[in-house]
C-alpha cells in the first residue's frame, strides 16, 4: 500500500476512534445531567459508607464465626447511623425510624442478618442465598420448609446488604461469591459425614449458587454440592445496566452524585433496598456475562455431564430476569441426571392472555411441545373459564405425561406471578396477599392495594401493586421436600 494511503486510512482511524470516545462521553455526560434532574435528592442512606466484607477479606480460612463478628460490628454501626437521622426523616414509614412500622425491629427479629435453622435430627444442609438488594428475610420460608425435612439452612447476608442501599454503591460480584464460599464450607462442617449439601439461590443468589457449582466442577478441592434449588434465577439480564455503571463512574463528582443511583424511591420496605444503585445493576450484568461464559465453557469441555441436579421455579412473565435464559442456556444444556424446570402461567381466567408479549406466549408452546428434553417439565396453568391450577407434567425425554390438580387456585384480581414472588407464602407477614396468622408490627407491603387519585403517593403504584407472595407456595414447598428427601436418601 502506498505511504498516502496508509496515512489517509491512519488518519480516518484515529477520526473513528476518536468519535467513539467522544460519543460515548456525550451519552456519560448526558446521562449525568440526566441523573441530576430524574432522580430525587439523596438521603443519608444514600450516602453513608460502612465497612463491609470484601472478597480479599474471606480467604480459604475464613470462619463463619468471623464473618458474624464483622457482621456485629456493621450492624453496630447501624444503630449508631439510625441516631443521627433528622426529626423530619423519622416518618412512620422509614425503615431508619426507630419505632416505624418499618423498621426491622417491628418484626420482632432483624431479618436482615444472617440466621441459621437447625432441626432436631440434621440429615442435611442447605446455604441459602438471597437476592440483589434484599435480605435473609426472603429465604425464611424455604428455610423452614428444609427443618420440616430434617435439613439444616444456614441464610447469609451476603456484603452490601441489609443495611442501607449505599452498601451496594461499592459491592461487587466477587465480594458475594467469596460469602458464598465460606458459607458452603460452614455447612459441609456443620452436617454428618455423607450428608447431602444443598445450595438454595434466589434471583441473583441463583447465579451466584450456579457460578460457585461451576467453579467447583473445574476445582476438584471444592465441596460440591449434591443438588441445587433456584428460586427466579438470575442467568440473563437486559446488557443496558453495563452503560448505566458507566454514567455512574460520574458519581465521585459531588455535582454528579446522583448518576450513582438509577432508582431513588423511599425506603420503606424494612429487608429490602427500595432504591437501586447502577453498580448493582451493572454487577448484575457481569456476573451473568461471567456465567454465561462458564456455561459455554462447561458445555464444549464436558463440565455440565457433572452438574448436579437443578430444580428452578420460574415464572413465565418476568420483568428483571430472562425465562428464556433459564430454559435456553442452562436447562437445554443439562445432562439426563433428574433436574427440573417448574414454570408459573399466566391466570388465562384474568383475559390478559392477549395482552402478553408474544415471545412469552410462544414459550409455554415451546417448553410443552412434543420434543424430548433431559429433564422433567412442569407447567403450573389453568384453563379460560375456571381459577383452579393443575399441573401438567411432561418426564424426562417425554417418557410420560400426566395433570394434576393442586387444590389452589389464581387470586381474584391477580394475573400473574412476578419476579419477587416465588419464595414468599401468601400469608408472609410482610409481603402475603393474606393476612397472617397472627399478627405482626409490620407494615402489610403485600396487602396494599392502592385505588385512587394518581401523582399523590411518595411511591409508584406500580411498585405497590406488583404480586410479592405466591399463591402457589404450598406447591414449591411439597416440591421442594421431595427434592431434599430425594438428597438425603443419596
Amino acid at each position: 500500500m502506498a505511504p498516502p494511503l496508509k496515512l489517509f486510512f491512519k488518519r480516518w482511524g484515529l477520526r473513528a476512534a476518536l468519535a467513539v470516545v467522544l460519543a460515548l462521553a456525550t451519552l456519560i455526560v448526558g446521562g449525568g445531567c440526566d441523573a441530576r434532574i430524574r432522580v430525587p435528592d439523596l438521603k443519608p442512606w444514600h450516602r453513608v459508607s460502612l465497612d463491609d466484607l470484601k472478597a480479599p477479606d474471606m480467604g480459604d480460612d475464613f470462619t463463619l464465626a468471623e464473618y458474624l463478628a464483622r457482621e456485629d460490628k456493621l450492624f453496630a454501626e447501624i444503630k449508631q447511623f439510625e441516631s443521627t437521622i433528622d426529626a423530619a426523616e423519622r416518618t412512620p414509614v422509614n425503615r431508619y425510624a426507630a419505632g416505624s412500622r418499618s423498621h426491622p425491629s417491628s418484626a420482632g427479629r432483624d431479618w436482615n442478618r444472617t440466621f441459621e435453622v437447625r432441626p432436631d435430627v440434621v440429615r442435611g444442609g442447605a446455604l441459602l442465598i438471597h437476592g440483589l438488594t434484599d435480605s435473609p428475610y426472603s429465604m425464611r420460608a424455604t428455610a423452614e420448609v428444609l427443618r420440616e425435612d430434617g435439613v439444616y439452612s444456614l441464610a447469609l447476608r451476603m456484603p452490601g446488604h441489609g443495611t442501607v442501599p449505599s452498601g451496594l454503591v461499592r459491592a461487587t460480584w466477587q465480594d458475594w461469591l467469596a460469602a458464598v464460599r465460606v458459607g458452603v464450607r460452614h455447612v459441609k462442617a456443620s452436617i454428618p459425614e455423607g450428608a447431602p449439601l444443598i445450595i438454595v439461590g434466589y434471583s441473583n443468589g441463583g447465579a451466584l449458587a450456579l457460578k460457585y457449582t461451576l467453579d467447583a466442577l473445574e476445582q476438584d478441592r471444592s465441596i460440591r454440592p449434591a443438588k441445587l434449588i433456584l428460586l427466579s434465577p438470575m442467568i440473563g439480564v437486559t446488557p443496558a445496566a453495563r452503560l448505566a455503571w458507566w454514567i455512574s463512574r460520574l458519581g465521585v463528582v459531588p455535582y454528579f452524585e446522583k448518576a450513582n443511583w438509577l432508582d431513588v424511591i423511599p425506603e420503606y420496605n424494612p429487608f429490602k433496598y427500595n432504591s437501586f444503585p447502577a453498580n448493582a445493576g451493572f454487577q448484575t450484568s457481569s456476573i451473568t456475562r461471567a456465567l454465561q461464559a462458564d456455561l459455554d465453557r462447561a458445555a464444549s469441555d464436558g463440565r455440565l455431564a457433572k452438574a448436579p441436579p437443578i430444580l428452578t421455579f420460574q415464572s413465565i412473565v418476568d420483568a428483571t430476569v430472562s425465562t428464556p435464559a433459564v430454559v435456553h442456556l442452562l436447562y437445554d444444556r443439562l445432562p439426563p441426571n433428574g433436574s427440573e424446570l417448574v414454570l408459573f402461567d399466566v391466570n388465562h381466567l384474568s383475559g390478559i392472555d392477549v395482552f402478553v408479549q408474544p415471545g412469552d406466549r410462544s414459550l409455554v408452546d415451546q417448553l410443552f411441545d412434543r420434543q424430548p428434553r433431559p429433564y422433567r417439565r412442569v407447567l403450573v396453568t389453568n384453563g379460560p373459564d375456571t381459577r383452579a391450577v393443575e399441573a401438567r407434567i411432561i418426564e424426562p425425554d417425554n417418557a410420560g405425561s400426566a395433570r394434576r390438580a393442586l387444590g389452589l387456585a389464581w387470586p381474584p384480581q391477580v394475573f400473574s406471578l412476578t419476579h419477587v414472588a416465588i419464595p414468599f407464602p401468601a400469608d408472609d407477614p410482610l409481603y402475603g396477599l393474606e393476612g397472617p396468622t397472627a399478627t405482626t408490627g409490620l407494615l402489610p407491603i403485600g396487602r396494599l392495594s392502592p385505588r385512587g387519585e394518581r401523582a399523590v403517593l411518595t411511591v409508584g403504584t406500580d411498585t405497590l401493586m406488583r404480586l410479592s407472595s405466591n399463591p402457589f407456595f404450598p406447591f414449591v414447598a411439597e416440591r421442594i421436600r421431595d427434592w431434599t428427601v430425594g438428597a438425603a436418601s443419596q
